[in-house]
């Protein structure tokens, strides 16, 4: 029996995985704000919540929150889906990103590092684990505090595929689960 499947090359993996929405990573050192989009991303724990996430070494980002140890993971829609893009496109050491790409910094209340008032949710992090950063890129981060827009009820974010494509979130179904 011939397989119903067509070999797909190992750089192509993690398309399939991206588990959850592009998020913009932001962080703020010396007085300089900068801001990075994320997909790689994982909940590890409920209460307190514990967000799993890779950045490389090579980005900007990497040295900040080495540094200050706190960020905000802030969610965006798709309608600033460009900007989202835009900040991937560009590295925070050589470009004021929130200006170049038209988010607003708001100030956080437990971290040094902006909220990005276009966004759908804001999540100030602290450092809780970073045993497997020098070997793996990979914080574990804690979430102190979160903020959504109450107007928007049924955000659509954004899902990186790979390579320049993406998915947005469309609606939501409702199954018996036990969880409450």
């Amino acid at each position: 029996m011939k397989r119903p499947f067509r070999k797909l090359p190992l750089s192509r993996v993690y398309g399939l995985l991206e588990p959850g929405p592009v998020v913009l990573v932001t962080t703020s050192r010396n007085g300089r704000a900068n801001v990075m989009p994320m997909s790689w991303h994982t909940m590890m724990e409920f209460e307190p919540p514990l967000v799993g996430c890779v950045i490389s070494g090579r980005n900007h980002t990497f040295d900040t929150l080495r540094a200050t140890k706190e960020c905000v993971i802030a969610i965006p829609t798709v309608g600033i889906a460009k900007a989202v893009v835009g900040c991937g496109n560009t590295s925070g050491r050589d470009v004021d990103k929130f200006a170049t790409f038209g988010l607003t910094p708001l100030p956080a209340s437990r971290v040094g590092a902006p909220l990005v008032g276009e966004c759908y949710a804001n999540l100030e992090c602290r450092i809780a684990d970073s045993r497997m950063v020098a070997k793996y890129n990979f914080f574990v981060l804690e979430v102190l505090a979160a903020w959504t827009t109450p107007s928007r009820k049924v955000p659509r974010t954004i899902h990186h595929k790979g390579y320049g494509s993406f998915m947005v979130a469309g609606r939501t179904i409702r199954l018996p689960s036990r969880m409450a």
